[in-house]
């Protein structure tokens, strides 16, 4: 986890954006991947650990109707998790993650199905695990999935950024 934690820890940094986390399957264990790398201090805002559903609605900003209709394991419940990091840690990426890591089904969602998401200035983007294994596991693997999925977003947006050291057309000497 340390390796893909500082990956996207140190882009941030260079990026001079911030991060937010929202867990409920991994309790923590995400928010602790990050801070364990040094410098984190200057990006990291913050998280919130919503274990029980109605706290991702009070304090992490989940619609009460999408938790009531859906329940807390649902590819919407983890996109509204990372946005609503994201805006209450005032972060400029928010994480998130959701599932059931077991050992019995919840709400009628089998062990090992997990969502985490990342959302950040151009929108948001989950991502469905089905993971098997036994509890630590699956906690663990949604960890370095959720930095993963935060380390294809922050590419794609460092792709998508304009080239500072392009030079921009001269209108004296651009004409057709």
């Amino acid at each position: 986890m340390g390796s893909a934690a500082a990956g996207v820890v140190h882009r941030l940094v260079q990026r001079h954006e911030t991060l937010a986390t929202v867990e409920s399957l991994t309790g923590g264990s995400l928010a602790a991947s990050i801070v364990d790398i040094a410098g984190v201090s200057g990006i990291y805002r913050g998280g919130l650990v919503v274990y029980a559903t109605e706290l991702k609605g009070t304090l992490a900003g989940v619609p009460t109707d999408l938790l009531s209709e859906r329940g807390p394991v649902d590819p919407d419940v983890a996109a509204a998790l990372a946005e609503g990091g994201r805006q209450r840690c005032g972060a400029d990426w928010g994480v998130a993650t959701t599932g059931v890591a077991g050992p019995e089904p919840q709400d009628g969602k089998p062990v090992g199905l997990v969502y985490v998401a990342v959302a950040g200035p151009n929108g948001a983007e989950v991502r469905q695990l089905h993971l098997d294994g036994g509890r630590d596991h699956v906690r663990a693997v949604a960890v370095i999935e959720a930095l993963r999925l935060l380390a294809e977003r922050i590419h794609d947006a460092d792709a998508q950024a304009p080239d500072p050291d392009a030079q921009a057309p001269d209108p004296a000497t651009d004409r057709p």
